[in-house]
């Protein structure tokens, strides 16, 4: 069947982007939520940017979140927001998308900058959306984001929203559209090379008529009223957190102006699962005692909880791999790195066992948790007296779709879509007044 872009939870969106002639790898700047322990990234942003336009104006970096200085950081975005869209440094595209080729640790994906209707969204358990969350939503993380969310006159997304289409029928052909390139740029501090090709309404068609065709799929594979046409990759707390400002915008407006209301809809980027660029890379864990343990105790805490919450749980030597009906998970403090060993685990994945047990950790013991991509940082944050490392494995990507449509979202921070550098760069921009 032929479906319109609204039928699907999709919209044709006016984009923003800045001024011919501005400089984009100053302009573009990593997703809000990376970094978030290391100060150094932020200041070294800082300083490639100096007093230039930038994204860096118009996003609060998580790092400051709870801040003496959060609230003026917010007012400070606000009057950026106004400023540079009143001076020019803004300028609007007619309607349309804007495909995105990323280049980054030696792989290239495709991405399609397009909106989303919050309608279509729901990030609470059971859900049977067009759109549905990957990982368990943190409804105490959304008044944070919301406060930054109420009164901005912009948006931009470092949302990544999934599609399953095997065949590659709805992003790839759109490489030979015949669009306009509008962007062409290195990305600051590692993170690769960013190219962006406007492509107006008309030339969407063909992505609509392959989109209505994975929606019939996905109908017959999920059931009439129940088809997850896409599902997060990246940014659930964000999409979150704009569906939760839609909401109390809704009751306040009449039903007459709800459907054309520009903060019903968010603006993202859509990927294909089956990108060969793709890879999901684990989310490691930290724990950071402050003074109440050593990273040494952290473990042994954890490996007491894990004992009580699974079958049992040793620290093992390092380098133990798991036999069949275990999970070995590496440990790094400054004492050295072991492995817990983790027998007839209660949760089907690695992760799940984990975070079940450092919750309980953070809340009888009042340790801090930092989410963490790459090794490497691990291994950096782990050397610190009091902090104890945990390395996750990577999940298979293909069990995704799958697993959400069986058992709903997963853990939180299950699966991340690349390393730090490889997260989405803020470029485009919405208004959304």
């Amino acid at each position: 069947m032929s479906y319109t872009w609204n039928q699907l939870g999709l919209k044709i969106p006016q984009i923003m982007l800045p001024k011919e002639g501005t400089d984009y790898g100053k302009w573009a700047v990593v997703a809000c939520d990376q970094y978030t322990s290391d100060p150094a990234y932020w200041q070294s942003a800082e300083e490639i940017v100096g007093d230039s336009p930038s994204t860096l104006r118009l996003m609060l970096p998580e790092f400051y979140l709870g801040k003496p200085d959060e609230e003026q950081r917010i007012a400070d975005i606000r009057q950026s927001m106004r400023k540079y869209t009143e001076d020019g440094t803004l300028r609007t595209l007619p309607k349309g998308c804007i495909l995105v080729k990323r280049t980054a640790e030696g792989r290239s994906r495709l991405g399609l900058v397009i909106c989303v209707d919050l309608e279509a969204f729901d990030y609470r358990a059971g859900a049977s959306s067009l759109i549905r969350s990957t990982e368990k939503t943190i409804v105490e993380r959304i008044p944070p984001r919301l406060k930054i969310r109420k009164g901005a006159m912009l948006e931009l997304p470092h949302i990544l929203i999934l599609i399953d289409d095997p065949d590659q029928t709805v992003i790839e052909p759109l490489e030979h559209a015949g669009g306009t390139q509008v962007y062409d740029t290195d990305l600051m501090l590692g993170g690769g090379h960013i190219t962006g090709t406007f492509l107006s309404e008309e030339k969407m068609n063909g992505a609509l008529a392959a989109m209505s065709a994975l929606f019939d799929k996905a109908q017959k594979t999920y059931g009439t009223g129940k088809a997850m046409l896409m599902a997060m990759g990246d940014g659930n707390h964000s999409l979150a957190t704009a569906k939760a400002s839609w909401e109390e915008i809704r009751s306040q407006i009449p039903q007459e102006d709800r459907a054309s209301h520009p903060a019903r809809y968010a603006l993202c980027e859509i990927e294909n699962i089956h990108d060969e660029g793709i890879v999901f890379e684990p989310i490691h864990r930290v724990m950071f005692a402050d003074g109440k343990n050593t990273g040494a105790g952290i473990i042994e805490e954890a490996a007491a909880v894990l004992k009580t919450q699974n079958g049992d749980c040793v620290i093992a030597e390092q380098g133990t791999q798991a036999q069949e009906g275990q999970y070995a998970i590496p440990v790094l403090c400054a004492e050295g790195e072991r492995v817990l060993l983790i027998d007839r685990p209660s949760s089907g994945i690695e992760v799940g066992a984990l975070q079940n047990a450092l919750d309980e950790l953070v809340q009888t013991k009042g340790y801090r948790i930092d989410y963490i991509h790459g090794e490497d940082a691990v291994r950096s944050l782990a050397k610190e007296e009091g902090n104890a490392g945990f390395l996750l494995p990577p999940m298979d990507k293909f069990r995704l779709f799958p697993a959400v449509a069986s058992d709903g979202a997963l853990p939180r921070k299950t699966f991340s879509m690349g390393e730090a550098v490889e997260k989405r760069y803020y470029i485009e921009a919405r208004s959304l007044i």
